[in-house]
């Protein structure tokens, strides 16, 4: 039981990678984005996707109440990983120093990407990006 719990415990330590901070299991490092995501290929969705501004309304209330710094617009850029038969394995947020609005944005890309995006031959990570925007 004591191990269960250490082992459960460890799998959940955080790993630091590119200035994302993301929660690694052993055994998948391959679900961790190269710390270079400039050479990832542009995330490409079937459908188009909400303009960013439509969706700015979570992002500014956090920027008003304190609980995130920043400006508008906002641009928060995203890792996307795509397995073979399309679905999505993974999403990272590189870190702005606002989880939730990191939060916010990787579960927009989920969504928006669910269903509607290309299969690799193989898992493979692509870039995207939102922009947030009010006034």
């Amino acid at each position: 039981m004591i191990a269960l719990s250490l082992l459960l415990a460890l799998s959940q330590t955080p790993a630091t990678t590119g200035g994302t901070t993301d929660f690694v299991a052993p055994g998948t490092e391959a679900m961790v984005p190269p710390s270079d995501w400039s050479h990832l290929p542009e995330l490409s969705l079937r459908q188009p996707r909400p303009a960013a501004n439509a969706l700015a309304a979570f992002v500014r209330n956090e920027v008003q109440a304190g609980r995130c710094s920043g400006n508008s617009p906002l641009r928060i850029d995203l890792a996307v990983l795509v397995a073979p038969d399309g679905r999505l394995r993974g999403v990272r947020p590189n870190a702005i120093g606002c989880p939730t609005v990191e939060q916010y944005a990787s579960g927009l890309v989920m969504r928006m990407a669910r269903s509607n995006v290309a299969a690799p031959r193989a898992d493979q990570w692509y870039r995207t990006a939102l922009t947030f925007a009010w006034q």
